[in-house]
């Protein structure tokens, strides 16, 4: 039996998405007339335009004379604009991420770009004069009855009130913007984007992740082959890739500057609705930790039967061979999962394959990686992969799906609350994927199955834990150094690197020279500065989530598809609350930490089973 991607090369199911919904005139209130589908975007942003120049001579220079339903008017009707530009702009983002090298979707991205900047720019001042209202006066027009779909929201940005400019130099940040931090951020997707790695053995070259695939597998010799073969990928276009990031680091510096935040990631913990203190203690308390990760990778190189790991061993699987899951299979899995603990999650996991709201197979000018795109509330969620038939590949369905569910459970919130902080955003995504885990775990049969699987899930949390952790320090010291010393050389990139990575890895990994390039691809560094942080603050809360159900089981359900229905309505706080976690406790940290060293305790266990030969 062909794979899905293979059968994609030849002709076939290509496992795309089907992206027309986002288009749809009729369905977005437009005359349905357009031909294709740059007509199709240009009559969203059309009309986004109309609306909002409309707008904007209705209530600039007015927003502190609203009263209550006014205020409700007028964010009804910021939602109907935003609604437009969503459509229009995700539209574009998606088919560029499809396919980063087709000239005439790049163009449609920038000139979708352009306008939706347009659009943004005229409406600045609603932002700018609505945080200028006296603090006594806006709560009580937050007061009003039927703000509910916006009133966090309003109330969140009053919050950048020291931080915002004046009318005109927003104006004029909002412009520079898209060639600025956004082409910046363009040029470094479509150069990784156009990667190709000559492996051993390959007739062609293969996309960077493709490549990096081959990191799992159970020979040695093929796993080092591999790392050397991308790090020479990375070669050619490395300085490129490092100017770029000087350019856009030094842009973050800048602005932080003119806006008086303290420090670099100021603003990241201002929209994730976290304090600094508690940022720095989740920091902290992941680093102290680190030793869970090393004995893991000593455990590991025990089962592989070599003295110590290399930088190029980490992902190598540990059973005697890496299972290979197809497509069918494993969304099978997932539904099954799914459904076991809601047929309410199965049910909208299995639309977004039924309905075309996944694009499945690797292609050569595809984005790397995965994600979930909320897209607007007012159509669904797509989510993109790059299926390799690993059995990592189906945590990864299950990941995504998770945040796939979260949106379109979150889609009735509207525009302003559908989208969660960071801190709170990987919760269902991560809940999901232990879920999986559990499942696979109960159905082991013995030592090695369980081995196998713990090993997968250990790994996991180390990659989403105490590596987001070293890459945040990275971050840290990599913004930090731009600062004090100017803008950096490769090789100083590359010695933050090694020195962040060391400091995770310890002894009980060696990182080779060829290793020191490999920040060099990492999209988040690039368009999310900071983002990091968060994927370690969500995998702890959702592991204190799962155990909440492992122990209450089905009670548990409705208050976390509540939770999730909720989007970004509440503070972190409140919607951890629903379930019973409190985000206060100083002691939350470990408190999910212990859940990782008590699995680790299991996967040793297995592993010394193994090794006895039992």
């Amino acid at each position: 039996m062909s794979t899905l991607a293979e059968e994609g090369q030849a002709g076939g199911d290509t496992g795309a998405w089907d992206l027309s919904d986002l288009i749809d005139l009729e369905a977005a209130g437009l005359d349905a007339e357009a031909a294709d589908d740059k007509a199709a975007v240009a009559a969203l942003l059309d009309e986004s335009d109309r609306l909002a120049e409309s707008f904007a001579e209705e209530f600039e220079g007015r927003v502190g004379e609203l009263d209550g339903p006014g205020l409700v008017d007028a964010m009804e009707r910021l939602a109907q604009i935003s609604d437009l530009v969503g459509r229009a702009l995700n539209y574009a983002h998606l088919r560029f991420a499809a396919d980063t090298e087709d000239p005439e979707i790049g163009a449609l991205l920038q000139r979708s770009s352009e306008r939706a900047t347009q659009t943004q720019t005229r409406l600045v001042f609603f932002e700018l004069e609505w945080v200028a209202i006296d603090d006594e006066r806006a709560e009580e027009l937050l007061a009003t009855d039927g703000l509910d779909f916006c009133r966090h929201h309003l109330r969140m940005e009053r919050r950048y009130r020291p931080h915002l400019l004046t009318a005109p130099e927003e104006k004029i940040v909002t412009e520079l913007s898209l060639t600025g931090r956004g082409a910046w951020s363009r040029l470094f997707d479509e150069l990784t984007s156009s990667i190709r790695v000559e492996l051993p053995g390959n007739e062609e070259r293969v996309p960077l992740d493709v490549a990096l695939s081959g990191l799992f597998d159970t020979d040695r010799d093929k796993r080092r082959e591999v790392a050397e073969a991308v790090t020479e990928a990375l070669e050619p276009g490395l300085r490129t890739r490092a100017y770029a990031f000087n350019t856009l680091l030094q842009d973050k510096s800048t602005m932080d500057r003119l806006r008086s935040y303290p420090h670099w990631l100021a603003t990241r913990n201002l929209a994730n609705e976290a304090s600094d203190e508690s940022v720095q203690a989740l920091v902290e308390a992941v680093r102290n930790r680190s030793e869970l990760a090393r004995r893991w990778y000593r455990t590991k190189a025990r089962l592989l039967g070599i003295e110590r790991l290399a930088d190029y061993d980490r992902m190598a699987v540990v059973g005697a061979d890496d299972e290979q899951i197809g497509w069918e299979d494993g969304r099978e899995i997932v539904l099954e999962t799914f459904d076991s603990v809601s047929p309410r999650m199965s049910e909208i996991a299995g639309r977004f394959m039924d309905e075309r709201w996944i694009d499945v197979p690797p292609r050569p000018s595809k984005r790397g990686g995965a994600f979930s795109a909320s897209t607007v509330p007012s159509v669904h969620p797509y989510v993109l992969l790059n299926w390799t038939d690993r059995r990592r590949d189906v945590t990864t369905l299950a990941h995504e799906l998770g945040h796939g569910i979260h949106q379109f459970l979150a889609a009735e919130q509207g525009v302003f609350h559908q989208n969660t902080p960071l801190t709170v955003a990987e919760t269902a995504s991560v809940f999901a994927e232990e879920l999986v885990f559990g499942r696979l775990l109960e159905q082991a049969e013995d030592a090695r199955s369980r081995l196998n699987l713990l090993a997968e899930s250990i790994e996991g949390q180390i990659a989403t834990v105490f590596r987001q952790i070293a890459m945040n320090q990275f971050e840290d010291r990599v913004h930090t150094s731009r600062r004090d010393e100017g803008e950096l050389s490769v090789e100083r990139f590359g010695e933050l690197w090694y020195e962040t990575q060391t400091e995770l890895l310890g002894d009980a990994v060696e990182i080779t020279d060829g290793y020191r390039s490999w920040w060099s691809y990492v999209p988040h560094f690039i368009g999310s500065p900071g983002y990091v942080y968060a994927y370690a603050y969500g995998q702890l809360l959702a592991l204190s989530v799962y155990r909440l159900y492992v122990e209450r089981g089905d009670d548990l359900v409705p208050g976390y598809l509540d939770m999730l229905a909720s989007g970004g309505s509440r503070p972190p706080e409140e919607l951890a609350a629903i379930v019973g976690v409190d985000l206060a406790d100083p002691g939350f940290w470990d408190s999910g930490l212990d859940l990782v060293a008590e699995q680790l305790d299991q996967a040793e266990a297995a592993a010394e089973q193994v090794l006895a030969g039992g």
